[in-house]
């Protein structure tokens, strides 16, 4: 989603207030957010939570 909408890493990040690094794990799957960070990224992106992280 975010490389869909040419948005950098470090412009995400500042969006979200967290660490780049932060946004790199959870794009990885290796760090699930927060669910207010969640809520902030569907925000973010117009979207509802569900439609971006799902239960594995």
């Amino acid at each position: 989603m975010r490389k869909q909408n040419h948005i950098t890493q470090i412009e995400m990040a500042k969006a979200m207030q967290v660490t780049r690094q932060t946004i790199v794990v959870i794009e990885n799957h290796h760090y699930n957010p927060s669910l207010e960070l969640a809520l902030k990224i569907a925000k973010y992106f117009g979207m509802k939570v569900e439609e971006i992280f799902t239960l594995e």
